[in-house]
């Protein structure tokens, strides 16, 4: 399957790209996120378990149990704090 994904702030300065095309075959977010962190290197730290990282689906704040349907855009940004 086929899904767009975003990266913001630190994480897309950490990676060199605001987004990519990216073919899946996982069916969720936890599994999208384990083909990402497979990609090792860049991909690998800061996409790393543990590491404060917030998800999107579709513009919707997602978990790791979230779906991903097919052509989803799926963010992947780290927590903001505001004051």
């Amino acid at each position: 399957m086929n899904i767009q994904v975003r990266y913001f702030a630190s994480i897309r300065e950490a990676l060199g790209q605001a987004s990519e095309a990216v073919e899946t075959a996982a069916s969720d977010v936890a599994g999208l996120l384990s083909e990402l962190r497979a990609r090792g290197g860049v991909y690998a730290e800061v996409l790393a378990d543990g590491r404060p990282v917030r998800v999107a689906v579709n513009q919707v704040m997602a978990t790791s149990s979230t779906t991903l349907p097919a052509g989803a855009e799926v963010g992947f940004f780290p927590p903001v704090t505001g004051g």
